[in-house]
């Protein structure tokens, strides 16, 4: 069920390109690998701290399915504007949006 801060994906773009947001994968360095949104900051959930993550614009937390992003949500909303994304990278595939790997082959989400 959605949280009064959850986003989904295709307005989570949106945010994206007009430069409102951040998205913060929180996911562990083997899923980033496997795939990602292009300009996204990786910072696994464990290391999640509101000193670590940029309050200059609203942070969009994201992990596979939006349960450890919706963690990441609420260690930062005391001092950021936060969203998680909804459906989490599962979502953001769903719909349609591109994934890719560091050297720029599209990706995947497991």
């Amino acid at each position: 069920m959605p949280r009064e801060n959850d986003v989904d994906a295709k307005s989570a773009a949106g945010l994206l390109k007009e430069g409102k947001a951040i998205l913060l994968d929180v996911r562990e360095p083997d899923e980033w690998a496997l795939g990602h949104v292009d300009g996204a900051h990786h910072l696994p959930l464990g290391a999640v701290d509101p000193t670590a993550v940029a309050g200059d614009r609203a942070v969009i937390a994201v992990c596979r399915s939006g349960r450890r992003s919706g963690l990441a949500a609420d260690r930062l909303a005391a001092s950021h504007t936060v969203h998680n994304l909804d459906g989490g990278m599962l979502g953001w595939a769903a719909a349609g949006l591109p994934i890719t790997t560091d050297d720029g082959s599209p990706g995947t989400v497991k």
